[in-house]
């Protein structure tokens, strides 16, 4: 089949490059120059795994290319999809439909014969309605029909999760619609990809819950980290106790510094502004939405404790700037926050990560960047892990004890295991788990540090399911 994928960024790009590898023959139209440019050069202007190989080898092939010219791509095609972005409206937080309303104006301008319209971008309820008014407005009489088919890609596995997906997505009633979305994805038939045909409504709001679904685990996870470290629990064993629910599911059951990238942050909103303007206000996603913004701020300050209250004139080592690993996205990442409320203390930040350097520039300044951890970790008075690159889960612990000049490591990811930070003689914090420190007498340089403990029992009889100690 001939596709037209109207936006080359992540989405986009990634959509089009696997279509393309299915056998089909993709034309991703790109409006901005410099990413045209990029884009035709055989660059990417985005890190996902597998990405650059991918796409190389559908242009030798002749089944992929890039152009500018929307009309020229659309005519011919048999199905076009809407891939543009949808961020954050400033000022209110709703989602900027203002490009996805733009690309359905072109495409109706260019319709020749029957057209299937889809829309990958993630949209509001009721956004695929808008655009199927503002094509018909547009080009009265022309043939055509508008299908939700929300995208679920992680980034870091964007190419799996496109060719093995757990579930697709397609909202329409338009029977000819359904048969095209049928050939686009029958290569997945192999694969018994689960195809869930819905209403268009009821698949554009399955995205926005899905995220918000997830974001609610996260949040709850880090919650009940901070009720562990209170009482003297490991949130990992307690993770793993309820993960072992099939109910509940081991997934997005990580504690650490908070949500963040492109998607959940901006959906979570975008899903909020929707139920208040239909009069059904989601108050769980609601507190969801501000407790992980609280969060990012308390991991900042769980750092300050460990550095003994102050971090005023301070070096302080920051492992990690995107939001998740495997990615070069920074948008919403924990590691801004945090970064710029140690700088608010008078710290001085040095960071490294192996892919996000060149996008951090744009968003944190007074940073000094460093080509590796253990350049990072030189001089510094304290280390903090906040993205779980396979990169730091290895490090020669002596080598950057050696390095730093104070042994105090914030682990807000929890990727080692505190007897080894132990040993290695690091004061060692981690989120969810009892802090600890070594032997006073092992380390002159380790800074006093107010390890957990767990609280002072009750004068109150105890209940039956409680144990002494």
């Amino acid at each position: 089949m001939r596709i037209a994928m109207i936006g080359a960024g992540y989405v986009g790009l990634v959509s089009g490059a696997c279509f393309a590898d299915f056998g089909h023959t993709v034309c991703c139209i790109e409006k901005h120059p410099d990413r045209l440019a990029i884009l035709r050069r055989g660059e990417l202007p985005i890190f996902e795994p597998g990405l650059a190989d991918l796409v190389a080898a559908n242009v030798r092939a002749g089944r992929l290319s890039f152009t500018s010219d929307l009309a020229q791509s659309v005519q011919g095609a048999e199905a076009v999809f809407i891939a543009v972005g949808t961020p954050s409206r400033r000022g209110d937080g709703f989602a900027d439909l203002s490009y996805v309303y733009q690309a359905a104006r072109e495409i109706a301008a260019a319709i020749e014969g029957y057209l299937v319209v889809i829309t990958k971008s993630t949209v509001p309820v009721g956004t695929g309605d808008e655009v199927e008014r503002i094509i018909a407005e547009t080009r009265p009489g022309a043939e055509f029909a508008v299908v939700s088919n929300p995208e679920f890609l992680r980034e870091g596995a964007a190419i799996a999760d496109f060719k093995r997906p757990d579930r697709i997505i397609v909202g329409t009633d338009d029977v000819r619609a359904l048969a095209v979305m049928e050939e686009l994805y029958r290569p997945l038939y192999l694969n018994r990809s689960p195809i869930l045909i819905t209403s268009r409504r009821s698949a554009e709001l399955t995205k926005y819950a899905a995220n918000a679904f997830l974001a609610t685990k996260i949040t709850f996870i880090n919650e009940m980290a901070d009720l562990c470290e209170r009482v003297g629990a490991d949130v990992q064993d307690v993770a793993r106790g309820m993960g072992l629910d099939n109910r509940i599911g081991a997934k997005f059951l990580h504690a650490g510094p908070g949500f963040g990238g492109s998607c959940i942050p901006k959906d979570t909103l975008a899903l909020i502004k929707t139920a208040q303007e239909w009069g059904a206000p989601t108050r769980i996603v609601e507190t969801v939405v501000a407790v992980n913004e609280q969060r990012k701020r308390a991991m900042a300050r769980k750092v300050i404790g460990a550095c003994g209250g102050s971090v005023r004139g301070k070096t302080i080592a920051v492992f990690g700037l995107t939001f998740k690993p495997n990615t070069d996205d920074v948008r919403d990442a924990p590691a801004l926050a945090i970064i710029t409320a140690l700088q608010d203390g008078g710290a001085r930040v040095r960071a490294y990560d192996p892919q996000g350097t060149q996008q951090a520039r744009s968003c944190l300044e007074n940073v000094v960047y460093t080509g590796g951890p253990y350049a990072c970790a030189e001089g510094a008075d304290a280390l903090v892990i906040v993205t779980e690159w396979d990169a730091f889960r290895a490090l020669d612990l002596k080598r950057v004890r050696r390095l730093m000049k104070a042994p105090v490591l914030v682990d807000l990811r929890n990727i080692y295991e505190p007897k080894d930070l132990l040993a290695a003689g690091f004061v060692y914090v981690s989120v969810g788990r009892p802090s600890a420190a070594p032997d006073a007498g092992s380390d002159a340089r380790s800074p006093p540090l107010q390890l957990a403990r767990r609280p002072r029992r009750s004068t109150q009889p105890l209940r039956a399911d409680s144990a002494e100690d």
